[in-house]
């Protein structure tokens, strides 16, 4: 670097005129920055690099007989590693694309180059390479932990900008290397309150140790994530960013906790259930008496009998109901087609649908979606959730959007409204025994739904958000 502090860069292009064009529009934008020089033809460029004595190299990919990509294979021969942009024609993809992957840091179509794109090229590409030659330099040694960690780690500076991260993370978020690049840390995050309150946090304040937070991928996909923050280069203030996604261990424990509480709710159905029929068959034993008593002979006498009879029987009923939601039911396990079950539960929900003019949209994978499943009682799971869907929601504005996704080992099930919502009080007690909002609900349609998708060793779970609907999260293990 001259001892003035500017840049150095070496233009090779066989054009003298665009020389000049390039040097003049570096000066009219940054005049204090850089020091362009030229190298006239590949021969004088390839001895120029030899010197390995520029801070970033602008080529040309027509140099006579030779081209752009064999001055980046160069590069590749001397084991020197700089920046380099590329200019190209316009319309040439195939051109840039050979670029980018023979190790060009950009490229800029040369047709289309002004001081301000010129200017914001150079400097995004000296700060990225900065950036690269601060992890590769200052921790060459954890260099393989960073590009083979199964967790997210990324490289922030000091206003949050995301400047490396490791294949992990493109993986698990779903972004290219250059959309992360121009994202902050905050952008990652699922909740906007969360998203302003990191944002107007100085990373240097951040609470020490392991804090648990909300992310969501380019895809939507939400991730539950344990993130520590440290410092890694104080001098240019770069912190060390180490995530773990935690969003299935998450998962198994509500789980595990949701099987244990059902387990327990099981067993207080069945002690009411013996608590509570003993006294109603004696109950309803004293009633069928009575009304064989000469007072049962007046009309009002008759009248109250017949309330006791009748409530009996719907304790009866209940109790019935609810040893069946909350009992490990046997199933007859056969081979279905989850997209075949839905179809068939939508046909059974079509009058409601129509009735209340409700939307379906349906977006089902062209892959076997099949699953092991006593259709029977899958049918009745899926069709109560359908049926709540299309309670919730408006007469005429009503969308219910039904999608399945696979992967390796599962299959997914989407059921969506675009109803009421659930409060944050009521979805603790979704799926309790009992519990409803509705004026006539039973509350054990749902508990009954978790029954059965839990009895298929499937997961389900829910999100929502009061006055813009409901989404129902459904998994099934996959067999083809």
């Amino acid at each position: 670097m001259p001892a003035n502090g500017k840049k150095r860069i070496l233009m090779i292009d066989d054009d003298e005129d665009d020389f000049y064009l390039v040097n003049a529009l570096l000066q009219d934008i940054s005049p204090d920055q850089y020091v362009l020089e030229w190298a006239s033809s590949y021969r004088n460029g390839l001895t120029s690099i030899a010197t390995q004595s520029h801070d970033l190299y602008l080529v040309d990919y027509r140099l006579g007989s030779h081209t752009g990509i064999d001055v980046l294979k160069y590069f590749r021969e001397l084991d020197y590693n700089a920046p380099v942009i590329l200019f190209t024609g316009k319309g040439d993809y195939l051109i840039d694309k050979e670029a980018m992957e023979a190790g060009a840091s950009d490229y800029l179509v040369k047709s289309e180059i002004n001081g301000a794109l010129l200017e914001r090229a150079i400097r995004y590409t000296l700060d990225k390479f900065a950036h690269l030659s601060v992890i590769e330099k200052s921790e060459k040694r954890y260099f393989s932990i960073f590009e083979k960690s199964n967790d997210i780690i990324l490289l922030v500076d000091d206003q949050q900008r995301i400047i490396a991260a490791n294949p992990a993370a493109v993986k698990m978020l779903g972004y290219e290397d250059d959309h992360l690049y121009h994202m902050c840390l905050s952008d990652l995050f699922a909740r906007e309150e969360d998203k302003l309150a990191f944002a107007s946090r100085e990373l240097a304040k951040h609470p020490v140790g392991q804090l648990e937070y909300l992310f969501q991928s380019q895809a939507g996909m939400l991730l539950e994530v344990m993130m520590n923050i440290s410092m890694l280069d104080e001098k240019n203030q770069h912190y060390l960013c180490i995530i773990q996604d935690v969003t299935l261990q998450k998962q198994k424990a509500r789980e595990k906790e949701q099987q244990e509480k059902f387990a327990i709710t099981g067993r207080i159905a069945r002690m009411v259930a013996h608590e509570v029929r003993n006294p109603l068959t004696n109950i309803l034993l004293a009633t069928s008496q009575l009304k064989m008593e000469p007072v049962a002979e007046s009309e009002e006498g008759q009248l109250y009998l017949d309330i006791m009879e009748r409530n009996c029987h719907r304790i009866n009923q209940l109790v019935t109901e609810l040893l069946q939601s909350t009992k490990m039911v046997e199933l007859s396990m056969q081979p279905v087609s989850i997209n075949d079950m839905l179809e068939n539960a939508l046909v059974h929900a079509s009058d409601r649908l129509q009735l209340n003019n409700i939307q379906v949209h349906k977006s089902f994978t062209p892959a076997p979606a099949m699953i092991m499943a006593d259709a029977e009682k899958l049918h009745i799971a899926l069709l109560n959730i359908i049926i709540n869907g299309i309670e919730a929601m408006s007469p005429g504005t009503g969308v219910l959007g039904i999608s399945t996704d696979t992967d390796k080992y599962y299959v997914h099930v989407r059921i969506t409204d675009n109803g009421s919502g659930i409060s944050d009080e009521n979805m603790s007690k979704l799926f309790e025994p009992f519990f409803t909002s509705k004026t006539k609900g039973t509350g054990l349609g749902l508990t009954a739904t978790q029954n059965i998708i839990l009895n298929h060793k499937g997961r389900i779970t829910v999100k929502s958000k009061p006055g813009e609907g409901t989404s129902f999260f459904i998994t099934f293990p996959r067999i083809a």
